[in-house]
């Protein structure tokens, strides 16, 4: 009773949203602290303050994404989205490698690698991804969860594949930490952006790599990548940073003031109580579905829910005050931390049947 209770009233006190919003899968909502924070780092830019508490935000953040990630500080880079990030990836390839990927995965998981030109791309469906993996794949490409219609991959399945046959695995954790419990150190690349999930500001990502790197060469380092970096900001970096650092792009100081703020929220409610309450409500709307004769596209256990032919609804759904998506015609629901039972009913009770 008193954790359903902290929990309760650490929603209540940080989010006050003024529609039906249930479209964290895009972005999510901004927690009250968060925006107090952004608030502070935009006066302290105004007034000519020293940015050294901003640059302290990034190094927070990084830490707090660590701990949820489970993998050690020191194996986290901290840049600008998702697609910068496959690029390093893509670039440590050698020509004529076998990228295996899922078909109609989200484009910042594919792209940077289609675009070399010199690589073999191999599209599976997501239930076939771990037996596809072969003698000749160098790297498989997945995200952990669905964007467009919340389906798990099943991780476990693909990391002994991988294994077995000497690949490397790359996960787009972007639809499932925040909500969905994570061990990004099993797998070799990792990469999150924080807006949606995690419910931070744009313009912030993260990525895990193995203790030695694995096969990255930081093509992208600036001179936030440096082991001192304020002692070595001209000229070529003498030292890149001895640690996931050197994979660093220079930080957008405003978001990671802002993300320090809501990974401290994420942190105190705890991601296993998060989970519980997304699950339930995704099963909840599940369930009204069936029961209004819609079939959902199957995916147990995700906060994520995709109801094939009513995409077309979104725009009148959006009049009506509910915040959804429209993906491929599929109406895209998900169900985060501040939504609740009656959001559910709410959407249940405007779709047709």
């Amino acid at each position: 009773m008193e954790t359903f209770e902290t929990f309760e009233h650490l929603v209540r006190a940080e989010f006050t949203p003024k529609n039906t919003f249930l479209n964290t899968a895009a972005n999510a909502l901004l927690p009250a602290r968060t925006v107090t924070a952004l608030g502070d780092a935009v006066r302290l830019r105004a007034e000519g303050g020293p940015l050294d508490p901003l640059y302290d935000d990034v190094e927070a953040s990084r830490a707090a994404y660590a701990r949820l990630a489970g993998v050690p500080v020191e194996r986290v880079a901290a840049g600008a989205g998702v697609t910068l990030y496959t690029a390093l990836i893509a670039a440590s390839l050698q020509p004529g490698a076998e990228v295996l990927t899922v078909e109609n995965d989200f484009a910042s998981v594919l792209n940077p690698f289609h675009v070399r030109g010199d690589l073999k791309v191999r599209a599976v469906p997501l239930e076939r991804l771990a037996e596809s993996v072969g003698p000749d794949t160098a790297l498989v490409a997945v995200s952990a969860v669905q964007s467009a219609d919340g389906r798990i991959a099943d991780l476990p399945a693909l990391r002994e594949a991988a294994r077995a046959h000497g690949a490397r695995t790359y996960v787009d954790l972007s639809q499932a930490i925040g909500w969905l419990p994570v061990d990004a150190g099993a797998f070799d690349y990792s990469v999150t952006i924080v807006y949606k999930w995690l419910l931070g500001p744009h313009g912030g990502a993260f990525l895990a790599v193995p203790e030695d790197f694995g096969d990255l060469v930081p093509v992208q380092a600036s001179w936030a990548a440096g082991e001192e970096p304020w002692a070595s900001c001209y000229g070529p970096v003498a030292e890149l940073a001895h640690s996931a650092r050197r994979f660093d792009t220079s930080p957008a100081l405003f978001t990671y003031a802002g993300l320090r703020a809501s990974l401290e929220l994420v942190e105190e409610i705890g991601v296993e109580a998060v989970h519980a309450h997304d699950v339930a409500l995704a099963d909840r709307f599940r369930a009204g579905l069936v029961a209004r004769g819609h079939e959902p596209v199957p995916s147990p256990g995700s906060a994520i829910v995709s109801v094939p032919g009513l995409g077309r609804l979104q725009p009148e759904l959006s009049r009506a005050g509910f915040a959804l998506s429209d993906r491929a015609g599929h109406l895209r629901a998900s169900f985060h931390l501040y939504n609740t039972p009656a959001d559910v009913d709410r959407l249940l009770d405007a779709l047709p049947g």
